[in-house]
């Protein structure tokens, strides 16, 4: 059963809080998702390590649930 974008969104939430999270399904499918998300907890991370931390917060759901998910991430401007 595909994921709902809500529920993409809220468990990226649910583990940083700070997210601006955006959620664009690419194919109408329920399946293929897109994700743009922005948060401090990035910052002085690497890419990979961004992407890793979307993912943990999915919580083994790549590959089941949801089959496609292209990120991207970033860290805030610093004030």
């Amino acid at each position: 059963m595909p994921m709902n974008p809500a529920d993409i969104e809220g468990m990226i939430k649910a583990a940083m809080p700070d997210a601006q999270v955006r959620i664009e399904d690419l194919r109408g499918d329920g399946d293929h998702y897109a994700a743009y998300v922005t948060s401090s907890a990035f910052r002085g991370k690497t890419r990979v390590q961004q992407h890793q931390m979307v993912y943990e917060a999915l919580q083994g759901r790549m590959g089941g649930e949801l089959h496609a998910l292209a990120l991207q991430t970033s860290a805030p401007p610093e004030a």
